[in-house]
């Protein structure tokens, strides 16, 4: 029976040859995460008032969306990013 394939590939790339990496808080649970570790998510609402579309700007829309970041556990919790490739071979027996 075969491995099950995520949607992507979990890779931790760092971005610096050597030293501490610079941190960042996770938006959900404001756990302090190397930066390389995070997964990041661009959250935004929608208008569906016709009256409010009509005040505000169509070119100020995009910037109603916002980058936030997300560590494992929450990306995991969430529903980011499958569960690591132990737990889902796990739920294929």
């Amino acid at each position: 029976m075969p491995i099950s394939t995520a949607p992507y590939t979990r890779k931790y790339a760092h971005t610096k040859s050597r030293g501490s990496e610079s941190g960042v808080r996770c938006d959900f649970c404001q756990r302090e995460v190397p930066k390389y570790k995070t997964f990041s998510v661009t959250r935004g609402f929608r208008i569906s008032d016709p009256a409010v579309l009509q005040q505000v700007d169509r070119r100020m829309i995009h910037l109603m969306s916002r980058r936030m970041r997300a560590c494992p556990s929450c990306a995991r919790h969430r529903g980011i990013v499958q569960p690591g490739k132990s737990i889902r071979k796990k739920h294929l027996h």
